[in-house]
């Protein structure tokens, strides 16, 4: 396969014993009640990918898991249907134009700057884009800031430019007007509130935020932003943690220079 074809390639063969002690460890952070762990503990399996999906299918029990919870979502992250397999062993090749490929990785030797590696040595690798286009969808309730932040599925170098824009409104009580937004966020306190503030943004705004442990910035109607640390891109709606009576989504129009594109945006 050419590389110029590649998007990204996730190796699915066996977990390592430290991958092991990270998934075991990663699980039940995942389900506790320390929702920076929870965070960085989805970014960290997400980053191993294929591998661990015969873990993850293990941990769920049947208890009535639904959305929003960030295990339910970290299995969409990882495989999405169409790339899914009876097989859980094979590798994901992810190429332009949408084609995925499964199947097992010959343990070829390439190089990486001066670095020569072996492909059984390596879980994810990407290749740099020139530019990613993306369209997705930030659900009010499943991508709320005290829920879960939606990945882009592109990883930004030190270098990218990242330029956005969101249509859409979100209501965060229901039939009351004056608590509904655009990707700006309210303008004026909600009705009965003091404040059109919580965590330093407006109620309602998109926001975003480079890596699990990352800060907040405003993506707005209108997004573009350079200078941003390397990592994995994140969204989500602002609200406090009377989230559960949220309605609406932003449709965003992403796109990023210099950078990676390692999967859909989940």
């Amino acid at each position: 396969i050419a590389i110029e074809r590649i998007l990204s390639i996730h190796n699915g063969a066996a977990l390592s014993p430290s991958e092991l002690e990270r998934v075991a460890n990663g699980i039940p952070a995942i389900l506790g009640a320390d929702r920076a762990a929870c965070d960085l503990a989805v970014e960290d399996l997400s980053n191993i990918g294929a591998a661990i999906i015969t873990p993850l299918l293990k941990a769920y029990k049947d208890t009535d898991f639904h959305e929003p919870n960030p295990l339910y979502r970290l299995f969409a992250r990882i495989m999405p249907s169409y790339a899914d397999s009876l097989d859980r062993s094979l590798s994901v090749v992810r190429l332009t134009g949408g084609e995925v490929l499964r199947g097992k990785l010959a343990d070829a030797e390439f190089t990486v700057g001066s670095t020569k590696l072996q492909m059984s040595e390596v879980r994810r690798l990407a290749v740099r884009q020139p530019l990613i286009a993306k369209k997705f969808e930030v659900h009010s309730l499943r991508h709320s800031t005290q829920i879960e932040y939606l990945d882009s599925g592109v990883m930004l170098s030190a270098s990218s430019q990242v330029n956005g824009k969101a249509r859409g409104l979100v209501r965060l009580s229901w039939e009351t007007d004056g608590w509904a937004s655009d990707a700006d966020g309210l303008k004026v306190p909600g009705p009965n509130y003091k404040t059109n503030l919580v965590d330093g943004f407006a109620f309602g705004a998109l926001v975003g935020r480079v890596g699990a442990g990352g800060a907040n910035f405003i993506g707005g109607v209108n997004l573009s932003k350079k200078g941003l640390t390397a990592g994995r891109l994140y969204f989500a709606v602002n609200d406090n943690k009377h989230w559960q009576n949220n309605l609406g989504s932003f449709w965003v129009e992403l796109r990023v220079s210099d950078a990676y594109d390692l999967g859909d945006a989940q």
